[in-house]
């Protein structure tokens, strides 16, 4: 293997260059415009507080109403105030720095010893202010190339540019939730043409025409492709408009562009990846481009091209129940993978069966089936996942016992930076090191003998910001008493995520009479804060978060409950740092792995949560608390019963009493929690984890060719 300074990527040093030499320019208008520019450009500054700081001391309130946007900030500012800026000596000499900043983070220097990867995947949470994601899948994605970047790994990132992105949220009063959507705009989100970056893709019998956007992740590229292309029809046109939008055939037109159109783009760059890692079976036809070109130009069967490709695939699974899985009629594969069969002399019945999986029947073509058979490596995102994984695929290997699936798992992590509140930054960058997201865990033994006090401030101060971050939320959308809604000294419950039925978001709502009697406890004061969207298609779960609507709008819990519209990148990241305990609540095993209570101990939050995921494998009894999960009930009524009368247990006897333990907030022994789950916590949650254990375990056998 050789070292990642020898292996960089070719052709892209130049597409979006980071120009030191701007210094060197006489205007000082004109060098300080490039180099904010240069950083805005640059989705370092998401995980950047120094850069971050420096876009807030332009303007604000322009900085957090733009979603933090530092490219429609800049393009806001007038003459006037560029005058001002540039004869500011402090402001100048601090823009110089950190730009300078950025200039050597990009140079390569780490001797991280890694292959060429291409990672796939359907949506990147990479900024609020870029929205190409719905939730934990493109987070993770983000975060995923974030580590990258920090650890230097030679890896771009490919994924769809949707043009009017995610859907926003509003909430109407008797309705729930309705859906908006806006054109983004590339010119204010930090993305850039490709040139020479092209292709093109049958989709059925349509030559579809993708051209390509780039983000810069830190180091790593992030490719889009975008069929808004003059020349193709309207209905091609309209492939990448939207994530998660339209039926069955609208998916399996994205996942072609995606997949087949991924894989041109990457040639047409001269980029030959030794490692192709597909974050979900939704750029699966990757594959079959390869497939086929091993066909096509070494005349070889599709047996032998299936064992040519797969050693460099890398699958994985993120959902543990099979409804959960991409799967499409016969007839669609056929009209849409026919040419495909023609092309390489293979049958549509055996394509089929690339794709058969026992629970569908024989006319379903399941991704995740398809994608386990052609790849020489899998993995779920969890140990407790990897071992539901391994049972719900063993029919793709038949007569293999469970234990012998050749699937191994890799527990998600989160990119620290990006989620830990700036006071958590600071004490973390003093006690454990400047490298601390990348620390082993006897570098965070120094977190136990942390003050009281100190610990205390930072819990306050973050606190303090969600109230002022909820109050004008809700003013925002001209609810009444938004200027008294919550305590900044009251325990403070989070509940943010995607409002899907498994994971039970009304769950602690279904014994009401208990959850007024905690929530109007003027002596040990508690409020909730939720947020969530549903999938524009998920009725059931519109229903649930209608039920949360319902008593966040109850006169009687005023102030104490409340929901926050437009679930992003921003809110979950108000939400991490304020609340004081993260509540999951899921039908185990059905969490895969849940990464929203990683990014609150980060920041000294207690995770109360079911047995799932990630918590399942790092809960060790002083670092949160567990709900019991009453499996053995097969009533579902009786089984949530049962839990959550546990749960409300918890609450009340546990975590409320230790939490005004010294008769206010925040006691000592609450604090003792907070520092035992971050020396417990903060060595395993981290993205440089993740992404170090998939490069030992996966990438570098990925890249040994046989």
């Amino acid at each position: 293997m050789t070292d990642a300074r020898a292996t960089r990527w070719p052709c892209l040093d130049n597409v979006h260059p980071v120009n030191p030499e701007i210094s060197a320019t006489d205007d000082p208008r004109v060098r300080l415009r490039h180099q904010l520019e240069e950083l805005a450009r640059n989705f370092r500054w998401v995980w950047d507080v120094p850069t971050q700081r420096l876009f807030a001391r332009i303007a604000a309130d322009g900085w957090e109403v733009g979603h933090r946007s530092p490219l429609m900030l800049l393009s806001e500012v007038d003459d006037d105030t560029w005058s001002v800026l540039s004869a500011d000596a402090a402001f100048v000499r601090d823009a110089g720095h950190i730009h300078a900043e950025l200039v050597a983070y990009l140079k390569t220097g780490r001797a991280y010893r890694a292959p060429q990867v291409a990672y796939f995947s359907p949506e990147f949470g990479v900024a609020e202010s870029l929205p190409q994601y719905s939730g934990g899948l493109g987070v993770l994605a983000g975060d995923h190339l974030k580590a990258a970047s920090d650890l230097d790994l030679p890896l771009v990132g490919v994924g769809l540019f949707y043009r009017q992105g995610f859907f926003r949220q509003e909430l109407v009063p008797g309705t729930g939730q309705v859906e908006h959507y806006r054109d983004v705009v590339t010119d204010l989100v930090g993305l850039c043409r490709v040139p020479g970056a092209a292709a093109t893709v049958f989709v059925g019998e349509e030559p579809v025409a993708v051209q390509v956007w780039r983000a810069d992740v830190g180091r790593v590229p992030l490719f889009l492709l975008d069929t808004h292309v003059d020349g193709n029809s309207d209905r091609a046109r309209h492939i990448t408009d939207r994530l998660y939008g339209g039926d069955q055939e609208h998916r399996i037109r994205q996942e072609l562009i995606l997949g087949v159109g991924g894989v041109r783009v990457l040639r047409s760059l001269g980029m030959a990846p030794k490692v192709y890692h597909l974050n979900e079976g939704h750029a699966g036809f990757l594959a079959l481009e390869r497939i086929r070109a091993q066909m096509v130009s070494a005349g070889m069967s599709l047996h032998d091209a299936i064992e040519q490709v797969r050693q460099a695939l890398v699958f994985t699974t993120h959902t543990p129940v099979p409804a959960g899985i991409d799967r499409f009629p016969r007839d669609l594969v056929h009209a849409y993978l026919g040419g495909w069969c023609d092309g390489v002399g293979v049958g549509i019945d055996e394509l089929m069966e690339l794709g058969r999986y026992a629970d569908d029947g024989p006319d379903a073509f399941n991704m995740a089936a398809f994608c386990l058979r052609v790849s020489g490596h899998a993995n779920g995102v969890s140990r407790l996942h990897g071992e539901v994984s391994r049972s719900m695929f063993a029919s793709v290997w038949p007569g293999a016992a469970a234990r012998d699936v050749p699937i191994t798992s890799v527990t998600n992590g989160v990119h620290a930076r990006t989620w830990t509140s700036p006071e958590v930054q600071a004490i973390f960058n003093r006690v454990v090191g400047a490298d601390w997201p990348e620390a082993p865990a006897d570098d965070w033994t120094g977190v136990s003998s942390l003050p009281d006090d100190e610990l205390r401030a930072a819990r306050l101060a973050a606190r303090e910001r969600l109230v002022t971050f909820v109050r004008e939320r809700l003013a925002a959308r001209g609810q009444a008493g938004a200027g008294d809604a919550l305590d900044p000294n009251a325990l403070t419950i989070g509940f943010a995520r995607r409002f899907a039925t498994y994971k039970r978001a009304t769950l602690l709502l279904s014994d009401r009479p208990r959850l007024e009697r905690m929530l109007l406890d003027d002596e040990r004061p508690v409020q909730l804060v939720f947020a969530g969207k549903a999938h524009p298609a998920d009725e059931p779960g519109k229903a649930l978060l209608r039920q949360v609507l319902e008593v966040s709008a109850d006169p009687k819990l005023s102030g104490r409950f409340v929901f926050l519209d437009d679930y992003d990148i921003g809110v979950a990241r108000a939400l991490y740092h304020g609340s004081d305990v993260w509540l999951n609540n899921p039908i185990r095993p059905h969490e895969a792995c849940g990464t929203s209570g990683e990014k609150a101990a980060l920041n000294g939050v207690l995770n109360l949560s079911v047995l799932d995921g990630w918590w399942d494998e790092m809960y060790d009894g002083g670092n949160g608390w567990a709900i019991p999960s009453f499996e053995e009930f097969p009533d579902r009524g009786v089984r949530d019963a049962a839990e959550v009368g546990v749960l409300y247990d918890v609450l009340e006897h546990e975590i409320i009493p230790l939490f005004y333990g010294d008769g206010v907030p925040l006691s000592s022994r609450w604090l003792d929690r907070v520092r035992h789950t971050w020396a417990s916590l903060g060595p395993q949650v981290s993205a440089s984890r993740m992404v170090r254990d998939y490069n030992d375990m996966l990438y570098r056998p990925a890249s040994i060719r046989e």
